[in-house]
């Protein structure tokens, strides 16, 4: 329990790199959050959906709006994103959103899906916004593993829980909502934008059927297989060490 939360590589990380909190819309209470790492004098790094928070969005149009102010007020012309679950969908929605003006060097999916019907959620999308925050922590909880689960699952687990408790009604419901509106991804316009997809062999939300549509969407795509990993794959390392 908390392994990963008290690991020295977690910890370093917290009290080395600050948070910042970044406004680029006109409405003051759209607050991007973000850790700022690695060398400065690199023009096009890498950046991480999730750790990166992003505002409260309703719809794809608007979060990709913000985030191309986002980029822009960090003066980065170019940048390579990582995307984990709804984190990949977004930054294919964003490369597609910035084709004719490309702002995405290459994309890095885990986990990731290209239409949200495949949640068969789609009705309830525009409903989401009336659910009080218990209920829609119920709905994301309910792709998680359940059942016994291997040890390192069951701490990356407890940690994505207790950062799912840090978000308000409001960011769990516009999540949902991007999650899940009629959406997918339209391959042409970002088929000069190098993609590397990450699956894993044990159980996770995504079923057989998802990835295999998105290694039919990319099929020039290199591909890396993780034996384990679940849901959140991106935690195992700091529980092997």
């Amino acid at each position: 329990m908390d392994e990963i939360k008290v690991s020295p590589d977690y910890n370093w990380f917290r009290s080395t790199v600050p948070l910042k909190r970044i406004i680029v819309d006109d409405d003051d209470s759209k607050v991007w959050s973000l850790y700022d790492a690695g060398p400065k004098n690199i023009r096009c790094p890498i950046i991480f959906l999730p750790p990166l928070q992003y505002p409260v969005y309703w719809d794809l149009a608007e979060f990709c709006d913000g985030f191309r102010k986002l980029l822009d007020h960090l003066q980065l012309d170019k940048v390579h994103l990582f995307g984990a679950s709804l984190g990949g969908f977004l930054a294919q929605k964003f490369a597609e959103y910035t084709h004719k003006s490309p702002r995405v060097h290459s994309l890095i999916l885990c986990n990731s899906f290209s239409d949200t019907s495949i949640f068969n959620q789609t009705w309830t999308a525009n409903s989401f916004w009336l659910m009080p925050a218990f209920m829609l922590k119920k709905i994301v909880l309910g792709n998680f593993a359940k059942g016994p689960v291997d040890p390192k699952m069951a701490d990356a687990i407890d940690f994505m829980v207790d950062r799912l408790e840090s978000l308000n009604q409001s960011e769990l419901a516009s999540r949902l909502t991007l999650n899940c509106q009629n959406s997918y991804v339209e391959p042409h316009k970002i088929k000069d934008v190098a993609v590397t997809i990450i699956d894993v062999f044990d159980q996770s939300a995504l079923s057989l059927e998802a990835k295999e549509e998105m290694y039919k969407l990319y099929p020039n795509a290199r591909r890396a297989h993780l034996k384990t990993g679940g849901n959140f794959p991106y935690l195992f390392p700091v529980l092997s060490k």
